[in-house]
């Protein structure tokens, strides 16, 4: 039996569907040692990463495996300095000594901060200074040792700087100091209230907000793994997901470890779906969770056979209807939407036992109590748009729910204004209890007295051959309040032009209801995107 099921209790109903959840565990809980030393002594062979390189490297790694070496790394930090409480940066890519890196500094007490090889130094140097962070253990690839130098120096701060894989000018290495240690390590005293990761968001509306999660986070993705990835013990589940970012939380460590499924890494720079898929079916991937742009990208690319995929999922923006259609249809699998932020665990999603509505991000998770709600805090009715809200049970803050942000108490009070958490995300709901995206609501626009989400027409441009990407904004209009303007990237072989434009306003407009109608259209090369990639509509409504 999976080690999950030592800390929940979960009902089932007879076509597999989670009816309800408790999690428990120890006032100590620590995932290091509670989960992954745990399953190195009972499961030692059983297998915890797969992992290959775009040059042909590959590597199997057992929960034994992962111990001794996190084990080996926990004692290498120690010895330089590091403490419980202390707070590194880490920008590891897919290098295998994430995983190693990540459960040492669990083990250790110190708050892992994850960030992406692709910060710039500016970006890097705001949050050296905003986690005031004692160490940074970075790739030795893409310039980033050189970025995380300079970006100290600007600091003033004293930070301790350690590679891995090869050496650096100015760093120690990692993977060096962990041959000369021991690969058993003293638990040492933490508790599971105690910080344990701080992850920077997108920054799509202003300066990137430190999200700080406690060390009980890890088993609030037993619901996110087991019934939405549909993860399975003794399966292999491929997240596609940079380490710097939440969504390796979500679908590359705690929750699949935790349901006994090792995780796919594939380590590229750049991304070619043929390659996915080989990677696919060459190692024997069970379950797979990418963004709508991957799946977008299959499509667009014809989606390759895989014979050992059993089932899909996606989550972090709006999947069209027609990539939902076309890649059911090339693999008979349905793709299961979900929802969650950076702050949450996965809020809602078309789980296990349910027939997907494509478009729809599902029904609430079992684990948290999810509304929507009106202006004035009642709830909104169905079929009406509202803010999704987390409502506290007995009071207290939700498992897996964040604990605050960094540096800004005052920001943590506002989003739990009235005793609710406040997700800043519009939805409705229909008869059915199925909840779908409108928007954020800095994002909605309102024409003629409507609000639209952008979501809405967005979904409709996509599905024409000439578009590859597009963001729908609202601009001032003396008539409407704001007509609707969109952006689009055309796709490679078609040419901006008059005739385009109307075309495509047709293609639009005849399938939406007239107040939602796009009035303008305006071709760029490129649409202006966060360091993860999500557009920067704020951006887009100023120019």
């Amino acid at each position: 039996m999976s080690i999950y099921s030592r800390f929940c209790r979960e009902t089932v109903g007879k076509n597999g569907s989670l009816e309800s959840i408790d999690i428990f565990y120890p006032e100590n809980f620590n995932f290091g040692y509670d989960v992954v030393d745990e399953l190195a002594a009972t499961e030692p062979d059983s297998r915890a990463i797969v992992w290959c390189s775009a040059e042909g490297e590959e590597h199997t790694f057992s929960f034994a495996d992962v111990s001794r070496e996190s084990s080996r790394a926990a004692n290498a930090l120690v010895h330089a300095g590091i403490r419980r409480g202390d707070r590194v940066i880490v920008a590891l890519k897919r290098h295998y000594e994430y995983w190693f890196t990540a459960v040492a500094l669990h083990k250790i007490g110190a708050i892992m901060v994850p960030v992406t090889h692709m910060l710039t130094e500016d970006d890097l140097l705001y949050r050296i200074n905003a986690a005031e962070v004692s160490a940074v253990i970075c790739t030795p690839q893409n310039g980033v040792p050189q970025r995380v130098q300079e970006a100290v120096r600007r600091s003033g701060r004293s930070v301790m700087l350690w590679s891995v894989q090869k050496g650096a000018e100015g760093f120690m290495n990692l993977t060096e100091a962990m041959r000369c240690e021991k690969d058993t390590f003293e638990r040492m005293p933490t508790l599971a209230h105690d910080p344990m990761v701080i992850y920077f968001t997108s920054g799509t509306t202003g300066e990137p907000k430190g999200v700080i999660h406690d060390f009980s986070y890890p088993l609030a993705h037993i619901v996110t793994a087991k019934y939405w990835q549909r993860a399975e013990e003794g399966g292999l589940h491929f997240t596609v997901a940079e380490t710097g970012w939440a969504k390796a939380s979500w679908g590359k460590i705690y929750g699949q470890w935790l349901v006994g499924s090792a995780v796919m890494v594939y380590d590229f720079d750049s991304f070619d779906p043929r390659k996915l898929a080989e990677v696919i079916n060459r190692y024997g991937v069970t379950s797979f969770c990418a963004p709508p742009t991957i799946y977008r990208y299959l499509v667009r690319k014809g989606v390759p056979a895989t014979r050992s995929l059993r089932h899909a999922a996606t989550a972090g923006e709006f999947l069209s209807p027609d990539v939902f259609h076309s890649f059911t249809e090339a693999t008979g699998l349905a793709l299961m939407e979900g929802y969650g932020q950076t702050e949450t665990t996965l809020l809602m999603a078309n789980f296990a036992g349910a027939v997907p509505r494509d478009g729809s991000m599902g029904k609430p998770s079992p684990l948290y109590q999810v509304e929507l709600r009106l202006a004035d805090g009642s709830p909104a009715p169905v079929g009406e748009i509202g803010e999704i809200v987390v409502v506290p049970k007995d009071g207290e803050t939700p498992i897996g729910v964040f604990k605050g942000y960094l540096g800004s108490d005052e920001l943590y009070e506002k989003v739990w204004s009235g005793g609710v958490y406040h997700t800043g995300d519009a939805a409705w709901m229909d008869g059915d209890g199925y909840f779908w995206f409108h928007g954020r609501f800095d994002d909605i626009i309102k024409s003629g007295g409507f609000r639209i989400g952008p979501h809405e027409v967005e979904n409709i441009l996509l599905e024409h051959k000439a578009v590859l990407e597009c963001s729908v904004v609202g601009v001032p209009d003396e008539l409407r309040g704001q007509a609707i303007k969109a952006i689009v990237v055309l796709a490679p072989g078609y040419q901006a032009s008059h005739e385009l434009e109307l075309e495509l306003r047709e293609f639009c407009n005849s399938r939406l209801a007239d107040y939602k109608w796009v009035r303008i259209i305006e071709f760029v090369d490129e649409l202006p995107k966060t360091i993860s990639g999500k557009v920067r509509r704020a951006v887009l409504r100023e120019r």
